[in-house]
This record gives C-alpha cells, sequence and structure tokens, in this order.
C-alpha cells in the first residue's frame, strides 16, 4: 500500500484551481484550491497541510489572519478571563471565559482597570521600558465569591498608557481554602496554649480532660470529622495505643495495632512510614481493618512532633471516597498541634512532679534544724519545771507534736512511696458507710497496698491486696468489688487496662488510679476519664485524701461530727 501524497492548499490569485501551476501541483500532490479568507481559515482548521501557495499580495493577510485566529484559539481556552480596557472604561475586547462571567463581575472588572489607568497614568513621563512597569495585583469580592485579577499598560509609541490587559479569576477555592488553613492553625495554637492562671490550679487528669474535649470539638466543628480515634506510640512496647477517641466501636478500639507497615492495618503502616494514607474505600483495600461499622472510608494521618512520628489521627466515614488531598492537608496541620499539647502536658505533669520533690527534699533540709532547736529547747524547760507536771505535760506535748512532724517529713520525703498520716490514723474509729465494702487494691509498692489496705480495713472495708496488674485483672474476673483503686504503672497491666476489667467485671464499677511518678506513658487517665473513671490521686497523698476520694466514688457520707478521716 502506497503512501498517502502530501496535502497542499492553494488561495485564491493568479495562483488557483484554473492556473497551470494548481494543474501541474495536482499530478504529484493532494490538493485543495480556495478562493476566500474565511475558507482559507476553515480549511486550514480542518486539515494539516505540508505547503500553502498564495500571491504574495493575499499571503501576509492570510498569515495574519491564521496568528490572530491562534492567539485567539488560546486566549479563549484558558480558564481565566482576558479582556482589553480602554481609558474610557470601555471593554474593547473579551475572551470566551471573561464573557461567562456575570455582569456584576465585569463592571468591577472595568472599574478596577480604570483604577489601574490612573496608577499606570500617574507615573512620571512616558514609559519607554515596558520591563520597568509592573504590572498591579488587585482583589475584589462580588457576595460570597472572591475575585483576583492583574493588569498590565498597552502603551503607544510615544510610551503612553493607552490601554490595560487585564487576566482575571474566581479565586473563591483558594480563598476559602486558605481561611480553613488559617481556622485550623489559630485553633491548633489555641490547643498547645497553656492558660497558666485557668491550668495551674488543675491536676493533670483535668489538664488531660481539658484537652481532650477542645480536640473532640475541634475535630467535630472545624474539621467535620465525627468518627476518629487518636492513638500515641508507645516507644518501649512500639504499640499504638488509643488515647481519645469519638464515634468508634469499642471492638475496634480494642484491636492491639503496632508500629509496623505490614499487618497491623493503616494505622501500623503510618506510625511506620511517617506517611499519611487516603483509604478510597475500605472493602478494596487490604491494609484496612476493624474499625466504624459500615465504615466505606478512612484517612489516617501522622503526629509528628519535631520531626519524630509519636503517634497517628484516624479518621473515618460512612461514605466511599469521601476524603481528598485537601482534607489530608488539614488533618496533617492539625494533627501537628495535637502532638504538641499532648506534650506540652505530658511536660507540665512531670515538672509537677519533679517541681515537688525539689520542694520537698528543700523543706526537709530546712526544717530539720529548726525542729532539733524546738525539740533541745522543750527538753531543757522541762528540767526547770521539775515538779509542775502541767507545765512538763505541755513541754512533752510539743516535743510530740515535733515528732509527728517529723515522721510527716519523713513520710513527705520518702515520696510516691508513702501515704500521710497513716500513722495518725492507727486509732480512728470504723465508719458505717464504708462497712463491708469490697475493695480492690493494686500496687506493685508494698508499702503502699499495705497502707492504704490498713487505713481501709480499720474503716471497715473487705480489702483484697494485689501486687501486680495480672493479679489484679485475675481477680476482677472472678469476683465482684464495690471499688478499686489501682496504681497507674505496674507490671503485667496499666492502669487502663485494670480499669476496663473492672468494667468487665461489673459495669459502673468506680476506679480511684493513682500515680506517683506524673507521666502517664499509656494515657490511662485520658481513656478511663472518657469511659467514667472516678478519680486521680497523685502520690504521696494524706489519708483524709484517700478517705474523701473513697467515699465520693461509693457515694456514701462521713459519719456525724467526722472531720473527714
Amino acid at each position: 500500500m502506497s503512501e498517502p501524497l502530501p496535502r497542499i492548499l492553494i488561495y485564491g490569485g493568479r495562483v488557483s484551481g484554473r492556473s497551470p501551476v494548481a494543474e501541474t501541483l495536482s499530478h504529484h500532490f493532494q490538493v485543495d484550491v480556495v478562493d476566500d479568507m474565511d475558507s482559507a481559515l476553515t480549511a486550514l482548521r480542518e486539515q494539516e497541510y505540508h505547503a500553502v501557495f498564495a500571491d504574495v499580495g493575499d499571503f501576509l493577510p492570510l498569515e495574519r489572519a491564521l496568528v490572530g485566529e491562534k492567539s485567539s484559539l488560546v486566549l479563549n481556552t484558558i480558564g481565566e478571563g482576558v479582556c482589553i480596557v480602554d481609558k474610557d472604561g470601555r471593554l474593547s475586547w473579551t475572551n470566551t471565559k471573561m464573557r461567562a462571567f456575570s455582569p456584576e463581575v465585569t463592571e468591577r472588572v472595568k472599574r478596577v482597570c480604570v483604577q489601574a489607568l490612573q496608577i499606570f497614568g500617574s507615573q512620571s513621563g512616558p514609559i519607554s521600558d515596558l520591563s520597568q512597569t509592573r504590572s498591579k495585583k488587585f482583589t475584589f469580592q462580588v457576595e460570597e465569591r472572591y475575585f483576583e485579577m492583574i493588569c498590565s499598560p498597552v502603551v503607544d509609541h510615544e510610551g503612553r498608557v493607552m490601554q490595560v490587559v487585564a487576566v482575571v479569576w474566581d479565586a473563591t477555592s483558594g480563598k476559602r481554602l486558605q481561611s480553613k488553613i488559617d481556622a485550623i492553625d489559630a485553633s491548633g495554637r489555641e490547643l498547645a496554649r497553656i492558660d497558666t492562671d485557668a491550668v495551674a490550679e488543675l491536676a493533670p487528669s483535668e489538664r488531660l480532660k481539658l484537652l481532650q474535649d477542645k480536640i473532640i470539638r475541634y475535630s467535630k466543628d472545624l474539621m467535620h470529622f465525627d468518627h476518629f480515634a487518636i492513638r500515641l506510640l508507645h516507644k518501649k512496647t512500639n504499640k499504638l495505643e488509643v488515647v481519645i477517641s469519638e464515634g468508634l466501636p469499642l471492638e475496634a478500639l480494642e484491636i492491639d495495632l503496632y508500629a509496623q507497615p505490614e499487618g497491623n492495618g493503616i494505622s501500623g503502616y503510618v506510625a511506620a512510614t511517617g506517611r499519611s494514607y487516603i483509604c478510597h474505600d475500605t472493602e478494596k483495600d487490604p491494609r484496612y481493618v476493624l474499625g466504624l461499622r459500615h465504615c466505606k472510608s478512612s484517612l489516617t494521618v501522622p503526629l509528628n512532633l519535631f520531626g519524630e512520628v509519636v503517634g497517628v489521627y484516624n479518621i473515618e466515614s460512612e461514605s466511599v471516597g469521601a476524603f481528598n488531598e485537601d482534607d489530608r492537608q488539614f488533618a496533617e496541620i492539625f494533627g501537628r498541634y495535637v502532638a504538641l499539647a499532648l506534650n506540652i502536658l505530658d511536660l507540665l505533669v512531670v515538672e509537677r512532679y519533679t517541681t515537688s520533690g525539689k520542694i520537698t527534699d528543700s523543706v526537709v533540709q530546712e526544717m530539720a534544724q529548726p525542729l532539733n532547736d524546738i525539740v533541745t529547747e522543750a527538753q531543757s524547760l522541762m528540767e526547770e519545771y521539775i515538779g509542775d507536771d502541767a507545765m512538763r505535760g505541755r513541754l512533752n506535748k510539743i516535743v510530740d507534736y515535733v515528732g509527728a512532724i517529723r515522721a510527716t517529713i519523713r513520710d513527705v520525703a520518702a515520696g510516691p512511696n508513702a501515704v500521710l498520716g497513716s500513722q495518725r490514723d492507727g486509732e480512728a474509729p470504723a465508719d458505717p458507710g464504708l462497712a463491708q465494702k469490697q475493695v480492690l487494691i493494686a500496687d506493685d509498692e508494698p508499702n503502699i497496698r499495705k497502707t492504704i489496705g490498713d487505713v481501709l480495713a480499720r474503716k471497715g472495708c473487705k480489702v483484697t491486696v494485689c501486687k501486680d496488674g495480672y493479679e489484679a485483672c485475675s481477680e476482677l474476673d472472678q469476683h465482684a468489688f464495690d471499688l478499686v483503686i489501682s496504681d497507674i504503672k505496674m507490671p503485667y497491666r496499666n492502669g487502663y487496662e485494670i480499669f476496663a476489667a473492672a468494667q468487665r467485671s461489673r459495669d459502673g464499677t468506680p476506679v480511684l488510679l493513682m500515680t506517683g511518678f506524673g507521666y502517664d506513658p499509656h494515657h490511662s487517665i485520658v481513656r478511663a476519664s472518657q469511659e467514667g473513671l472516678s478519680a486521680v490521686m497523685f502520690k504521696p497523698f494524706k489519708v483524709e485524701q484517700l478517705l474523701e476520694e473513697v467515699r465520693k466514688a461509693l457515694g456514701v457520707e462521713a459519719p456525724a461530727g467526722s472531720d473527714a478521716s
């Protein structure tokens, strides 16, 4: 099969279809002949030609018309409105996009162009070099839509500005995108902001609860995320622990996930790689594991803190393809603030404990000598008051008081391994409201569990003590208790796991959690607080505080005439 002949266009004049030139060319080429400009332009649009033959007088107008048509094609194809505005504010030319704008937008464009003409015309002297004249950018709003435009001057041969060329585009989506980013940024700063006056009086558990409420509120109101979970990475175990969740079923939160790229769902992949992940269809994505009932799509982003992945923020939807790149960007920005806020609260808790320890040490050192002086002085006075039993009795009481103060200081100096005032509780009467209450006490510190057990037993409670989390959970699986008191950090099980075991044993079982080191690596406080934790006590605490929290948790009042002890 032979190759097709090259195609040639012959246009008007002496080089016409009836000329010898045309006849000669037709033996060697495919020849199309036209007699007018419109037909020539139509032919050039519809066919590809290897050559065009025309009279010299016809060729230049044809070339100009062709160039003009190509320019119009380009200007009418681009996505922005383009127009030329004269000095009197008249639109002398518009492209297709410009003509599609509403009359209100067109009028605003003309007014802005007139303003630009005045700015360009106010420059001293004629414009001799267009490269020295910068285009001007303008923005304006029509109803709820935002527009941006760039105006450039058109000058004549004498350097005078005669017209303005304007490029106009609808910037509403970009404006809204930036507005949302700004709103997320502002909310994130508020999330991480620590109001010293407002927060100083709050216990760490209350601070975490405050942060949790903010995260849930911003996620819903600002991000429009109704079903989500935040998991933080436990460095020693590499496990992703749920600390905050909203709208997800319990069975989804109980799945153990680790920061591994395979076999641990999307959250494990994101935590291991540090890369966000959009799951457009959960039924087709092999990485997806159980989450929201009827979940169709999800978005998971890493929580980054100073370049390190500290957890993941997982959002789920009941619709297929519910998340796009904008959502990913929003979630990543918000996630950075979440990580920062959680870190700040952890630092504050640690600081609270560290500062308390330093103050305790200082108090012990500063009070040692004055207390010794008091005892020495009291003993000297007793020698002077031999025979005055009343005075000697009063001085003996002073010595006893000093002894009690020393005992309290020793307890405080012992830090988390002590319960303040337990020695003085030995003669305290039983409490009818606490009588026969079944209480489980779990702490890996022998002194703590024995002291609390003795105090509550003297008040009439039936006490069971456990030395670790495994033993506590075993007891909870076999027996029901009226109250559970547990340390947060213990071998084999953490505070939240014991809390969860208590709820499985009997829904609504009150639980008191204790911590002596401040930092809560498993974030048991936040998780348990969401599900009904009664209270958190920070060691060392006083017997009076312990009994007060126990009564609150059990819903009983202190006995009449009691000083709450």
